[in-house]
């Protein structure tokens, strides 16, 4: 699926965050997709993962018959929501933008929802939204996208478990300040 086309089908709230709920190899219900999602109506939801399946980003793990009707439960295929760098750099500033506010979105929405449930304690379930400020040039911040990474990317392959969460964690970047002119250049 070319890149423009994977963006404008995840730039939707409740699809993006149907995408975050399958993560980690599950293979989920659209009546589960339901309950994780209690803010987005059955009726939206069964719709969006109509799409998604439509568009291969979800696919049929298994189906079994309920009460006369079919039950399908999906899993997300990893491989159709990957964009790549080269993907990104073909952007235009106004695809970043809308895919940064889709982000945005996603992550007010995530947040509501967790506050609303009934057992939220973001002291006990160390939630975080700190933001930070630092100086660094184009070496230093590779340097740390890098360190990042190496942290971040052995647990997207954890999967779901007794004893784990699901967390969104959503690193961000980009300057708020440009470097001053070299005073030399003038």
């Amino acid at each position: 699926m070319d890149t423009l086309k994977l963006l404008e089908l995840l730039a939707h709230p409740v699809r993006l965050r149907i995408v975050h709920a399958m993560r980690g190899g599950r293979a989920l219900t659209t009546a589960q997709l339901c309950a994780r999602i209690p803010d987005a109506s059955k009726a939206m939801l069964y719709r969006h993962v109509d799409l998604l399946a439509a568009s291969g980003i979800l696919e049929v793990a298994d189906e079994r018959r309920v009460r006369g009707a079919v039950e399908r439960r999906y899993r997300l295929r990893l491989d159709r929501v990957v964009v790549d760098a080269d993907a990104v750099a073909s952007l235009s500033p106004e695809d970043h933008q809308r895919v940064f506010a889709t982000s945005m979105a996603v992550l007010v929405a995530e947040f509501n929802a967790y506050l609303a449930r009934d057992n939220a304690d973001p002291v006990a379930d160390l939630v975080g939204y700190r933001q930070h400020a630092v100086w660094l040039n184009r070496g230093e911040l590779e340097e740390m996208i890098g360190e990042l990474r190496r942290v971040i990317l052995p647990r997207l392959a954890n999967q779901p478990g007794q004893d784990r969460a699901q967390y969104l964690l959503s690193p961000i970047f980009f300057p708020i300040e440009q470097p001053p002119a070299d005073p030399g250049t003038g």
